[in-house]
C-alpha cells in the first residue's frame, strides 16, 4: 500500500500528532533536535525533491538512483548509520510521521519511502507533480 492510500501524503506544516499528549510533552517533543527538523523542513520547502535518509540503508541508495535514473535532480540529507545520530533520524521521524527511510519529499509533499517512489515514477505521477504550479 502506498504512502498516498495509507494516508500519509502530508505537508510539511501539518500540525504535530499529540496522541493525547500533555502540554508538557507536546513541548518537549517539538524541542527534540529542532536544529535537526528545521534543516530538514528548510531544504524540503526550499528544493523541489528531497531525500532524507541515513548511510548503508540500500532503500535510500536505491531511491536516489531512481531519481538519477529519470533525471530529476534532487537534494539529500544524510543522517548517520544504523548506530548513530539514531536521536536525530526519530526526531525526522516524528515530524513527518513517515517511520522508515529513506523518506522522499516532492514539492513540500512526503511521498513516503523508496516503493512509493518507485511507483509514481512508473506511473508518471512524479513528473505531474513536479509540472505542477
Amino acid at each position: 500500500m502506498s504512502a498516498q492510500e495509507q494516508g500519509h501524503l502530508q505537508t510539511i506544516d501539518r500540525p504535530l500528532h499529540t496522541g493525547g499528549a500533555t502540554e508538557h510533552v507536546i513541548s518537549r517533543r517539538k524541542a527534540f533536535h529542532a536544529d535537526i527538523v528545521a534543516e530538514v523542513a528548510d531544504a524540503v520547502a526550499k528544493n523541489p525533491v528531497v531525500v532524507v535518509g541515513m548511510t548503508v540503508n540500500p532503500s535510500v541508495g536505491k531511491a536516489r538512483k531512481a531519481l538519477d535514473a529519470a533525471g530529476i535532480p534532487h537534494v539529500y540529507l544524510g543522517y548517520g548509520g544504523y548506530f548513530s545520530m539514531w536521536r536525530q533520524r526519530l526526531a525526522i521521524k516524528l515530524w513527518s510521521g513517515w517511520p522508515t527511510y529513506p523518506q522522499v519529499f516532492i514539492k513540500g509533499r512526503l511521498v513516503g519511502g523508496y516503493d512509493d517512489l518507485a511507483a509514481a515514477l512508473a506511473n508518471g505521477s512524479v513528473k505531474e507533480w513536479l509540472a505542477a504550479p
